[in-house]
């Protein structure tokens, strides 16, 4: 992957910051954070930078005003010279929020990023590599939500923009296959990372390991090494796929 750069969105925590540094250690010369917290996406550009000696830069847009992810782009290909891989990763998710009582303005807010500010980032680096005629890999994050309804979060929402996600991924992948650029999308399950690491999920994350058949979370370097397949030469056949990682929840 020498010659590959990547922008990720919404890199600064959570699976997008893992999957950066999965990409960093596996050679990837040039990374681009987009992220709308400055603080997180500073710390982690600085961290990621540290640990790999990798050029990471850290970009701050809010992905839900189409001008912002426009020009971060550009700027991206002004400091880069071209993209090669965008992993497509932001989101937010509200649990627990019964559908007949579902605030509305919420549900519009989850599905402006989950789903259009998704959407605007892909369209605005596609139009680039198609541009520079890049053949280009884009990962878009989905979840295993958007095959299954969660148990025993109460998620519409969330459940419906994954799904979205899912199916956007595939419309994707067969429009721009003719550019040469592959879009697929990873579902993960419940994973170990630092954001389900806290005393008040313990009881949730029973119910979890309970009902996946390999009984544990999946490990945040058992999803960057799907994420650097999908990134790489070695799956340049795969395109409008989307891969779940569950540890076999969404069997039952």
């Amino acid at each position: 992957m020498d010659a590959d750069q990547v922008t990720l969105d919404s890199g600064g925590r959570g699976l997008g910051f893992n999957m950066a540094q999965g990409l960093a250690e596996a050679g990837i010369k040039g990374i681009a954070i987009l992220d709308l917290l400055k603080e997180d996406g500073e710390q982690a550009a600085r961290e990621l930078t540290e640990q790999t000696g990798v050029d990471v830069r850290f970009y701050p847009v809010d992905i839900t005003n189409d001008a912002a992810v426009q020009t971060t782009v550009h700027d991206i290909m002004n400091q880069y010279g071209r993209i090669d891989i965008l992993i497509n990763s932001a989101g937010i998710a509200d649990s627990n929020m019964p559908a007949e009582t579902y605030d509305l303005k919420r549900f519009r807010r989850l599905i402006d990023i989950n789903l259009n500010g998704n959407f605007a980032v892909a369209q605005a680096v596609a139009r680039e590599m198609i541009r520079t005629k890049t053949h280009g890999s884009i990962i878009n994050i989905a979840s295993m939500s958007g095959s299954i309804v969660n148990y025993p979060q109460e998620q519409s929402c969330y459940n419906a923009s994954k799904a979205a996600v899912i199916m956007m991924t595939k419309s994707l992948a067969a429009e721009w296959a003719k550019y040469g650029i592959r879009v697929n999308a990873i579902s993960p399950g419940y994973m170990d990372t630092a954001l389900n690491r806290v005393p008040e999920l313990d009881a949730e994350k029973k119910m979890w390991t309970d009902r996946t058949p390999q009984g544990r979370l999946g490990d945040v370097d058992e999803l960057n090494n799907l994420a650097i397949m999908l990134a790489s030469d070695a799956s340049t056949f795969m395109t409008g796929s989307n891969l779940i990682i569950d540890g076999g929840y969404t069997l039952w």
